[in-house]
């Protein structure tokens, strides 16, 4: 006990000096990023966010490869081929583009997503599957759209814009903060009507995220997080599929969908049974191609396969991380930071569904499931976002002078 108790000042001693060292190290890499040449971050973040969706086509292939039949194949793997490429049409243009270029229409494009957010419960636009309206018909026919996921990167640059044009205003609660809340209250609540509580918790997570960085008050922000916990309660009590499912994540009940994703992550080992090679898709294991993406990447390519995913989004976090400090624009360095939040929460909330960290929930991997929406909404964020580090050139006078 002596020779402890003798240790521990010494021991405090080298604690403080540790995170005396974190802290400036912290530091220094903040304002090394901040002096440094957007090129490199910006450069880095397209190359992952390319190897990200080309590895989802992979994916895609060997899925459809194994339980569609030859004619269905081909048209599937025409869809998806259409689809990346259409994607990555939005990340160029986004790229081109950029936060600062369509400020002008944002307001515009907001009124546009919570008319998406509307029709989705308006007959001959809706498109109910397995109880939830979350999808929409454009004209009532042709291709279907997930309303959320085009609205998250629409009110998220809203949301940048009012914390840039508010400025120290945001810091009052009455004139600043709360009317840009009521904005995202509607939509959260929009969504989770559909129901969708997953979806409202990630888009109030982004939008709260921008506000706080824009400079709201910690206390203010809080209330963002009142309102996800009163949802979360709201669904407890009134869905019984979200009480299921927080039932099967504590343990108190089983789910064959969630026990069989384990099993098929555990099946791959440390490289996977092969490409092309899983079985748990074609033994009653569904949605492997989109809300249990990650599962097939353990079954295929194992834990290899797995760390090599996860490793491509913590890069693609460091290097968005990277590209934000070297912006110097407000506007564009918020814009650029809700949106890709938007992207690494999604991945986050996915990888921690497949691996039960959190209860069940129908969540797509960014660039790698299978769906259009998710995709094309998924690229457009990151291309506006790489977009926000270009330098602006040839906009009117009176738009460049607004405050920003």
């Amino acid at each position: 006990m002596a020779s402890r108790a003798a240790r521990s000042p010494q021991e405090a001693g080298r604690g403080a000096r540790l995170m005396r060292a974190a802290t400036e190290w912290v530091s220094s890499a903040g304002s090394r990023a901040r002096d440094a040449h957007p090129a490199g971050p910006r450069n880095a973040l397209l190359c992952t966010t390319l190897a990200l969706v080309g590895f989802g086509m992979l994916i895609q292939l060997s899925h459809a490869a194994t339980t569609l039949p030859a004619e269905a194949y081909r048209s599937e793997m025409a869809q998806q081929v259409l689809f990346r490429l259409i994607g990555i049409g939005l990340l160029i243009a986004g790229m081109a583009l950029g936060p600062r270029r369509i400020e002008r229409v944002i307001p515009a494009a907001t009124v546009g997503a919570f008319a998406l957010l509307v029709l989705c419960f308006v007959p001959g636009f809706e498109q109910p599957l397995n109880g939830s309206h979350r999808w929409i018909k454009i004209f009532g026919k042709g291709p279907s759209i997930q309303s959320s996921e085009i609205a998250r990167v629409i009110l998220v640059l809203w949301v940048a814009r009012r914390c840039a044009l508010l400025e120290d205003g945001l810091g009052d609660l009455r004139r600043g903060f709360i009317p840009a809340l009521a904005v995202g209250l509607v939509a959260a609540f929009l969504i989770f009507r559909e129901p969708d509580l997953g979806g409202a918790l990630l888009f109030l997570m982004c939008f709260g995220a921008t506000l706080y960085v824009g400079g709201a008050r910690v206390r203010h922000v809080g209330l963002v997080g009142a309102v996800a916990a009163i949802l979360l309660l709201a669904a407890l009590q009134f869905f019984g599929h979200v009480r299921e499912r927080f039932a099967v994540w504590a343990g108190e009940a089983t789910n064959s969908q969630v026990t069989r994703a384990a099993e098929a992550m555990a099946s791959g080992d440390m490289f996977g049974v092969g490409y092309t090679h899983g079985g748990f898709r074609n033994a009653g294991l569904q949605y492997m191609q989109t809300d249990y993406a990650f599962a097939f990447v353990g079954e295929e390519f194992g834990l290899f396969g797995g760390c090599v995913v996860v490793g491509l989004f913590a890069a693609f976090v460091w290097h968005s991380l990277r590209l934000i400090l070297c912006i110097k624009d407000r506007f564009a360095a918020l814009a650029a930071f809700g949106l890709t939040t938007s992207v690494s929460l999604q991945a986050l909330i996915h990888l921690q569904v497949v691996t039960g960290l959190a209860p069940p929930k129908g969540m797509a991997l960014p660039f790698l499931s299978d769906g259009g929406s998710a995709l094309l909404a998924a690229c457009l964020a990151v291309g506006l976002a790489l977009g926000a580090a270009r330098p602006v050139t040839g906009l009117a006078p009176e738009l460049a002078s607004e405050p920003v």
